[in-house]
């Protein structure tokens, strides 16, 4: 019985301290969330993404966390479907109360998501989802990347200016909302500089098959095709543009960048240029740092997706940091208004201390970030530098930098 009783103890007590470790991880930890396509037709943006993300979450706890309170980052798969991002976010909202969130690359994903955050004013940084509409949701919602009338411009530029050409033809994923808006704006920009835009395709994000498509096209003779469109169905649509005897070169945007591109591409990627956030051709040290950080890490380099979620998350970090709610006065102040709070969370995460959060997205200014210097302007949105790369050999090349 002796030997029963002391087992007994001995088990309580091991659940015991169980009991107060996780009473006081629940009480330390400050958990932000994060929405992204982690499988599904652009996988690769979620994953990068997640990645970046990670390596910032990682500094800040190895230095220490933030007024000695400790970061993590709950992850929610959205499968690359705009619905299943809505529920995502609502999750993370409602049952795991993050501070915070972290969005989507696809701006249709993250349109899906945003209005969500706006009505529970919950802030939202999306590394990269760079339709207009997005921030256009609310004064909750931020983006550490340029936005597609930029980039339409930027392309629209290259097309005119470097390439010497004057007649273009566009083939849009009509169904999303990033394709849609950089047509309209590198047509607007293309026609304002004295191009033509002679001919208007579209097809549908999944597709395989594009024929139809590029024969009309090619049969209007243009100089240069504007894709942009993501790089699961860019890949394929140069193969076949290529097979059909399609010699122009192919124009896109950043939705083109992944390491699966060329996997899905190959020879046929050759005389095709992008726009895109970075370049690991860039000497900067932050950019150097970064990849070989990355390198050692991943066993890879990064695309550009990769340090703007890095980015996306610095940003949160040091939002949260000005706004000054985990100082300790702060803190029992918080208290004091919630006193059925048992722990941390519970206590500051409220509208009233995610309101100063907010505030300091809005103010951040010359942020040095991997992809450049980041000031957030009057609509939320970053003013940065864009590149234009070109495929070459099978690798990715730096051709010039655009500024704002």
């Amino acid at each position: 019985m002796k030997r029963s009783s002391g087992l007994w103890w001995g088990v309580m007590g091991v659940i015991l301290c169980l009991f107060i470790f996780s009473c006081a991880q629940k009480e330390d930890v400050i958990v932000l969330g994060e929405f992204g396509s982690l499988t599904g037709v652009t996988a690769t943006f979620g994953k990068s993404t997640q990645r970046g993300i990670e390596m910032a979450l990682d500094e800040l706890n190895q230095t220490g966390g933030m007024e000695g309170k400790r970061f993590k980052i709950v992850v929610e798969d959205d499968q690359s479907k705009p619905e299943e991002a809505a529920t995502a976010v609502k999750k993370l909202i409602n049952q795991d109360k993050v501070l915070m969130i972290l969005g989507e690359v696809a701006s249709s994903r993250t349109l899906a998501g945003a209005p969500i955050c706006q009505d529970a004013k919950i802030p939202l940084i999306t590394p990269a989802s760079t339709n207009p509409k997005v921030t256009q949701v609310g004064d909750y919602i931020f983006r550490v990347c340029f936005i597609d009338p930029f980039q339409g411009e930027v392309m629209a530029k290259f097309a005119r200016n470097t390439l010497k050409v004057s007649k273009a033809a566009i083939l849009k994923d009509i169904k999303n909302d990033y394709s849609v808006g950089l047509a309209q704006f590198f047509t607007e920009t293309f026609t304002g500089l004295g191009g033509q835009v002679i001919a208007e395709e579209s097809y549908a994000e999944g597709d395989i098959e594009f024929r139809a498509q590029l024969t009309s096209l090619k049969a209007k003779n243009p100089e240069v095709i504007f894709i942009p469109g993501y790089y699961t169905e860019i890949g394929l649509i140069a193969r076949q543009a290529r097979d059909l005897g399609i010699k122009v070169p192919l124009i896109g945007g950043d939705g083109w960048d992944s390491p699966r591109l060329v996997e899905i591409g190959g020879k046929a990627l050759e005389n095709t240029y992008y726009s895109n956030h970075y370049t690991p051709e860039d000497p900067r040290p932050e950019i150097q740092k970064f990849i070989t950080e990355y390198k050692t890490r991943y066993n890879e380099t990064p695309d550009a997706m990769a340090p703007l979620g890095y980015d996306a998350a610095k940003i949160a970090f040091d939002a949260i940091k000005r706004s000054g709610i985990l100082q300790e006065q702060n803190i029992k102040k918080a208290y004091k208004e919630n006193p059925k709070a048992s722990y941390l969370m519970e206590a500051i995460n409220t509208p009233g201390n995610r309101q100063p959060i907010r505030d300091a997205l809005a103010k951040t200014k010359d942020f040095p970030g991997v992809t450049g210097m980041i000031t957030i302007d009057e609509n939320r949105n970053a003013k940065k530098t864009a590149v234009v790369v070109k495929i070459e050999g099978g690798k990715v090349m730096f051709v010039e930098t655009i500024n704002p």
